[in-house]
C-alpha cells in the first residue's frame, strides 16, 4: 500500500555505522506514528537488531530522524518523476544515485559536489565496473537489454553499448594514489613504461616534472610525486574515456597547473575526459562543462544536467539550479571583493622573529624577519619542499633555529600536515583530551564543533574516519586547545569544495571574533584568498634551498605570487570568486601589461 503523496518519491536511508540499537532504546520504532497504529513502517532486522524502514509505508513525518540519538536516519521526499531516473541502489535503506553525467568527445567534463554524493559509484558505472541496477537491488544482475532500453534516446546508450560488448577502453586515475606502492613493486620509470601505450613517455616526464624520480622506487615517492605519476600513467593508456579523480591532491599550485595542462591536452586530442576536483579555481581552469552533484551525503546523490563551467560553478555556489528550479542548499556562498579586512587589529604582535636559518643534511631555510599580530591570519604560500612547514614548526617551538631569535607572547596550537589515526578511542574522547575537559555542553561545542559539523562523529572511532572527516576533526582538535595562535598545515586536504569554503569562512570568523591569530599553509589558492590578511611567499630551489620573504599585505602578496606562476586572476562578476584567465587571452594580456595579476575589478 502506497501511503505517501503520489507526487513524491520517498528516500529512507540508515547509516549502519551510526545505528546502535543496544544503546538507543529503539526510539525510531517506538515513536513511529505508523507503528503506533499497528503498521510495520520500522522494524528490527533479525541478524543484528538494526532498523529497517519501509519507504512505501513511511509518511515522511521525520519523527524517527529527530528521535534517533545517533543521527543515523535520513528521510527525504523527492519529486516522484526522479524515481524513474534512479540509476543504482545498493540495497534497502542504502545509498542510491539518480541520473548520470554524459561523457563528450573533445571536452573535459567536471563533476562538482560534496563527498558522499556517489562519485565512486558514478566512476565505476561509467567505467563498466558496476552494472547499474536501476534501483532493482533485489536482482542479482540486471540484463543489458533492460539497461540499454532505459537509456534509449540518450547519448549514454552508445556508451553502455560499448560496455556491454566489452569494447569500451577506459583509463582511470584513482583517488587513493598512496595505495599504488602496494600494487606495484618497482621504479617510477618501470611503471610508466609498462603503461605507455601512446608513446608519450618523454613528453610526460618533462611536462609533469618527473625527471628526477624516474629511478626511485614507487614506495619511496612523496604524495605529490605519486599523484603526478598516476596522472602520467592514466594519460599514457590508449583509451576512449579518461577519468581523473582528484588529480590536484598533494601537489603545490605550480604542479596543479602542470597537471591541468596535461589533462586538457587529452581533450584537445578528441578524447572524452571527466574530472572530479575540489580545488574550485583549478576545476574552473581545467573544465569545459560541469555537472553538479547534490543530495544528502551518504544517502542519495543527484547528477544535474550539463552546464557551462561558469554558470555551473556559480549555480553550485548559489545552491540553486534555475533550469531545474531546484534549491539544494539553504545558503549561498559569496566572496569578499574589497580586498580589505578592516576588522584586523594590527597593533599588538603576538609573535616576532628575526632573520632565521635552519639547515638539514641537504636543505637550508632562510627566513626574513616578520611578525604575527593579534587578529591576523598569515598565509604561507609557495612550491612544495621550500620550507613552509619548517618555518611553521620553528615559530610553534617544535624545532629550534640554527640562528636568529623568536619572541613569543602567546600559546600556539599546531595541526601537522600529515594526520595520524593512532588515537585509541572515538572522536568525543580525542576532542575532550585536546580541550582538557568534557566537550559536550561546553562553549567550544557550540562555537566550534557544531558549526564544523563534528557532533555526528562523536561516537565514531578515529581509525574509521574518512580522510575528510579526520581532517575536520584534526582542525577542531587544534582550535579547541587553549591558544592564541593556531598553526594549520594544509587544512583543506581531503575536504570537498563545500567544506573548504565553509572552513575558510569559519576560520576567518572565529579568529576575528575570538581575538586570536592564525598561520595557514595551503595550496588551494581560493582558501588562501578567502582567509588571509597577509602572505609570506617562499621561493628557492625545492628540496635544496628555501627563502621565506618578509610578510606583505594580501593584495601585494597575491600579485607577486601570481606573477611567479605567470597566471592572472579576475573576480567573477556574480559571486566574486577568483578565476584564472585563459593563458594568452585578452584579459590575461591586459592584466600582465598593467602588472595587475590579482585584479579586483568586477
Amino acid at each position: 500500500m502506497e501511503t505517501h503523496s503520489t507526487s513524491t518519491h520517498r528516500v529512507a536511508v540508515l547509516d549502519e555505522d551510526l545505528c546502535k540499537p543496544k544503546k538507543c532504546g529503539l526510539e525510531c520504532i517506538v515513536y513511529c506514528p505508523v507503528n503506533k497504529t499497528g503498521g510495520e513502517c520500522i522494524i528490527q532486522r533479525e541478524d543484528d537488531g538494526k532498523a529497517v524502514i519501509s519507504e512505501d509505508l513511511c509518511t515522511g513525518c521525520g519523527i524517527c530522524v529527530k528521535k534517533c540519538p545517533f543521527e543515523a536516519i535520513v528521510i527525504v521526499n523527492l519529486a516522484k518523476e526522479l524515481g524513474d531516473h534512479k540509476i543504482h541502489q545498493y540495497g534497502i535503506n542504502s545509498f542510491r544515485v539518480y541520473h548520470l553525467p554524459t561523457p563528450k568527445k573533445g571536452t573535459v567534463i567536471g563533476l562538482l559536489g560534496r563527498n558522499g554524493m556517489g562519485k565512486s559509484t558514478i566512476i565505476n558505472i561509467l567505467a563498466g565496473n558496476i552494472r547499474p541496477n536501476l534501483g532493482k537491488y533485489d536482482n542479482n544482475q540486471l540484463a543489458w537489454d533492460d539497461i540499454l532500453d532505459n537509456f534509449r534516446g540518450t547519448e549514454l546508450k552508445s556508451h553502455f553499448e560499448k560496455i556491454a560488448s566489452g569494447t569500451l577502453r577506459v583509463s582511470i586515475k584513482p583517488q587513493l594514489v598512496y595505495l599504488i606502492p602496494k600494487t606495484f613493486k618497482g621504479t617510477a620509470r618501470e611503471l610508466l613504461k609498462k603503461y605507455d601505450e601512446r608513446q608519450v613517455f618523454d613528453t610526460l616526464v618533462n611536462d609533469l616534472g618527473l625527471t628526477n624520480i624516474l629511478d626511485n622506487s614507487v614506495s619511496q615517492l612523496s604524495g605529490g610525486e605519486l599523484q603526478r605519476l598516476a596522472v602520467a600513467v592514466a594519460f599514457s593508456k590508449d583509451a576512449d574515456y579518461y577519468f581523473f579523480d582528484e588529480p590536484s591532491s598533494y601537489n603545490d599550485i605550480y604542479q596543479r597547473l602542470q597537471v591541468a595542462r596535461v589533462i586538457k591536452r587529452l581533450a584537445d586530442e578528441g578524447k572524452s575526459v571527466m574530472v572530479v576536483e575540489h580545488d574550485l579555481t583549478l576545476l574552473d581552469y581545467l573544465s569545459d562543462y560541469i555537472h553538479i552533484l547534490y543530495g544528502e551525503p551518504g544517502a542519495y546523490g543527484i547528477v544535474s544536467p550539463l552546464q557551462s563551467i561558469k554558470v555551473g560553478i556559480n549555480n553550485f555556489l548559489e545552491g540553486f539550479i534555475p533550469s531545474e528550479n531546484i534549491r539544494f542548499r539553504d545558503r549561498s556562498y559569496k566572496f569578499d571583493n574589497s580586498g580589505q579586512n578592516e576588522d584586523v587589529v594590527l597593533e599588538k604582535p603576538l609573535a616576532k622573529y628575526s632573520n632565521l636559518t635552519k639547515s638539514y643534511t641537504s636543505f637550508k631555510l632562510t627566513a626574513n624577519s616578520g611578525q604575527i599580530r593579534e587578529g591576523e591570519i598569515v598565509g604561507l604560500v609557495g612550491a612544495n619542499a621550500l620550507g613552509k612547514t619548517t618555518l611553521m614548526k620553528l615559530i610553534a617551538g617544535i624545532e629550534k633555529p640554527d640562528s636568529g631569535n623568536i619572541e613569543m607572547s602567546a600559546k600556539i596550537s599546531y595541526k601537522p600536515q600529515y594526520l595520524q589515526q593512532e588515537h585509541e578511542g572515538d572522536t568525543r574522547s580525542l576532542l575532550s583530551t585536546a580541550y582538557q575537559a568534557p566537550i559536550e555542553g561546553s562553549a567550544v561545542e557550540n562555537h566550534i564543533l557544531i558549526p564544523m559539523g563534528i557532533k555526528r562523529l562523536y561516537d565514531k572511532n578515529i581509525n574509521t574516519l574518512s580522510g575528510g572527516e579526520l581532517q575536520k576533526v584534526a582542525v577542531c582538535a587544534t582550535l579547541v586547545r587553549p591558544a592564541n595562535i593556531y598553526a594549520l598545515d594544509e587544512p583543506s586536504a581531503f575536504l570537498d569544495v563545500e567544506d573548504r569554503i565553509s572552513l575558510a569562512k569559519f576560520l576567518h570568523r572565529f579568529v576575528k571574533a575570538e581575538g586570536k591569530s592564525a598561520m595557514i599553509i595551503d595550496h588551494d589558492m581560493q582558501l588562501i584568498d578567502l582567509v588571509s590578511d597577509s602572505l609570506v611567499i617562499f621561493t628557492g630551489t625545492p628540496a635544496m634551498e628555501g627563502i621565506a620573504h618578509n610578510p606583505m599585505n594580501k593584495e601585494d602578496g597575491m600579485n607577486q605570487f601570481l606573477r611567479t606562476l605567470a597566471i592572472t586572476y579576475r573576480k567573477d562578476e556574480t559571486t566574486g570568486r577568483p578565476r584564472i584567465n585563459k593563458m594568452g587571452g585578452r584579459l590575461d594580456r591586459k592584466q600582465k601589461d598593467s602588472g595587475d595579476y590579482y585584479s579586483r575589478r568586477i
